[in-house]
């Protein structure tokens, strides 16, 4: 049975339609492999979601191997095309704080990209997984002496500068180490992503990068003339990053032709054509039935089309292009699968004055999986995975079990109104931040993540014990 539209929400928010058929799988929110199969479960590469449940417990992140390696090879694939003929093609970091383990950082290697990390546990797992420490960069706006020894130390192929201090600091460890640090100058160009505050990089008033402004009598143009002046430092390009979860390509084009520019500067002012350009990532996915992503290959033709006229416009060699998709290709590929627990049905005062009923529904995960609604108000869509149901669909919140208030993870969705305990939900598109940023918030144990490759799933993350909670406690 379908639901008429007359059962539509007044408390519903503008963008959130009334299903047509509540069952139906918006398809652009999930990864290739995942489809409702016969028996009406939700099932990824025909693993159904109760067998995966009975088997690894829930919460459970669900990855779809094949589905993660497509999309890098997609990228890769684009941006050397469209770029060939003007520096024989791109080279792609993924960004590794989206999602790193070891099997992971091998995947990436083994698709023929490259991997940025953030920290030097993140350098830690690029190593561990075998990856070319000529491939991975070296990312952070405050890295540790630790960190910046290990990278000298391992051989890492670029090490992103943030400032003039972290510029100075490791000229002075590259030469006590005897060895020349590879140097990427991070800079803000000031370009405004629409996206939530938390995430936008690119504009002066933040933590991350040198400034554009003054141009070179600036301190962008200071990290410059330091850099080349340090016999300890080989100063190979320049980096930006102009915020996360971006659908627009104007921000990247404006960014693009900046930092060109400022290249042509330094050419002028020091004789040195530097030969990078890392044009950085934050290429949004969709989490909700709205959300317009853009295909790799449309970024990379519009991408190219810029630089391309831009380079024509300075009369300048294109630099070797880099750029650090991570979210785009780790953030589809995985669903976190919860049990429903608890529910309630609310009232609410609605637009119209009268009052209107709200679903609530208790999964057994929460903020400690998935703290990205908390953080950054970030939405997301939700299926009934377990059952197909011909219940009319009624307006949903799907929250967590911890003690919060906000402990909220879709705030608001159309579900079946026959939803209730032991079903099985799933949510789309949390492949990205929501195993890096997950905690043990009420001493809950983080969840278990499994990657299906070929119809076969495998753990390559375990769930966490109660035992390990404990494990570095003193007992003192």
């Amino acid at each position: 049975m379908t639901a008429s539209t007359s059962s539509a929400s007044p408390l519903a928010p503008e963008w959130l339609e009334y299903p047509a058929d509540p069952n139906a799988l918006v398809t652009k929110l999930w990864a290739s492999g995942v489809q409702r199969g016969d028996d009406g479960q939700i099932a990824v590469q025909g693993l159904g979601v109760s067998q995966l449940a009975q088997d690894h417990g829930t919460p459970l992140l669900v990855l779809d191997e094949d589905d993660f390696r497509a999309r890098a090879r997609a990228f890769r694939d684009a941006f050397n095309e469209a770029f060939a003929d003007l520096c024989g093609g791109v080279d792609v970091y993924y960004a590794g704080k989206s999602f790193l383990c070891t099997a992971a950082a091998r995947w990436v290697a083994e698709e023929g990209l490259r991997l940025d990390t953030a920290s030097g546990g993140e350098l830690a797992a690029a190593l561990r997984a075998g990856v070319d420490p000529a491939h991975i960069g070296l990312h952070g706006n405050n890295k540790s002496d630790a960190e910046m020894r290990r990278a000298l130390d391992a051989g890492v192929g670029r090490i992103v500068v943030d400032s003039l201090d972290e510029l100075d600091r490791l000229a002075e460890l590259a030469a006590e180490a005897g060895t020349v640090a590879p140097v990427m100058l991070r800079l803000t160009p000031g370009v405004h992503a629409h996206t939530h505050e938390f995430i936008a990089t690119a504009h002066e008033d933040q933590k991350f990068g040198l400034s554009m402004s003054g141009s070179l009598a600036g301190q962008a143009g200071q990290a410059v003339a330091r850099a080349l002046a340090a016999e300890s430092i080989d100063l190979r390009g320049l980096h930006c990053h102009i915020g996360s979860q971006i659908f627009e390509a104007e921000g990247f084009g404006v960014a693009a032709r900046k930092l060109l520019g400022f290249l042509a500067e330094i050419d002028a002012e020091h004789g040195v054509a530097l030969e990078e350009l890392d044009l950085g990532g934050g290429h949004g996915i969709a989490y909700t039935a709205v959300d317009t992503p853009r295909a790799p290959a449309d970024i990379a033709t519009t991408l190219a089309s810029v630089v391309r006229a831009a380079c024509v416009e300075l009369g300048m060699d294109c630099p070797r292009i880099s750029i650090e998709p991570g979210r785009a290709i780790s953030g589809p590929a995985a669903f976190t699968l919860y049990e429903a627990g608890v529910r309630k049905t609310v009232t609410v005062d609605g637009p119209d004055g009268e009052t209107h009923p709200r679903r609530y529904v208790s999964v057994d995960g929460g903020m400690s999986d998935n703290p990205r609604p908390v953080l950054y108000e970030a939405d997301y869509s939700v299926a009934l995975a377990s059952r197909t149901s011909s219940a009319q669909a009624v307006l949903s919140r799907v929250v967590g079990k911890h003690c919060e208030s906000g402990d909220v993870l879709v705030r608001d969705a159309y579900l079946p109104e026959d939803v209730g305990r032991g079903d099985l939900l799933a949510v789309p598109a949390t492949g990205a931040y929501c195993h890096s940023l997950s905690s043990n918030y009420n001493m809950l144990t983080r969840p278990a993540v499994v990657a299906v490759r070929d119809g076969t799933a495998r753990v390559i993350i375990r769930r966490e014990t109660e035992d390990e909670l404990f494990a570095r406690e003193t007992g003192l």
